[in-house]
């Protein structure tokens, strides 16, 4: 019996779009995946991601003041991250994705690309920093 791979789901949740990547747990290489429509549809859109590509942790970027305090985006953040715990069978957790889109908006200069290509680039910062948050916590441990 194949033993099935595991996959991390990183989300870059927005007001119009939410940006998604992956990474498996093993190899820990983020990649951009898709970006979805923010509608009504959404939560079932991921629900179906996280099947097909046998995700076992979903984790939400939360957005920080340049100060580090909290904003409507932030909050917006959090509770999208609660409807996804209570909606999902997988664990839900947060990483820090202050000024992500900002650093996929420069990763992409002088390239055409579409809006969503920044918000999947930004969801997979998200989750780098959530696993190297995860590697420094271990190796300290």
């Amino acid at each position: 019996m194949a033993v099935q791979p595991e996959y991390i789901l990183a989300v870059d949740y927005g007001e119009k779009r939410v940006g998604l990547a992956i990474a498996h747990q093993v190899a820990r290489l983020p990649r951009p995946l898709t970006t979805l429509p923010n509608t009504s549809q959404l939560l079932a859109d991921i629900r179906a991601i996280i099947e097909q590509e046998a995700v076992k942790l979903v984790v939400v970027g939360l957005p920080r003041g340049m100060d580090g305090g909290y904003t409507a985006q932030t909050r917006a953040a959090e509770a999208f991250q609660q409807q996804l715990a209570a909606a999902l069978s997988v664990p839900v957790a947060t990483a820090d994705e202050t000024l992500t889109s900002v650093d996929a908006e420069a990763a992409l200069a002088g390239k055409t690309y579409a809006k969503g290509e920044v918000d999947a680039l930004a969801a997979t910062y998200i989750l780098g920093r959530y696993l190297n948050e995860q590697t420094t916590r271990s190796e300290q441990a």
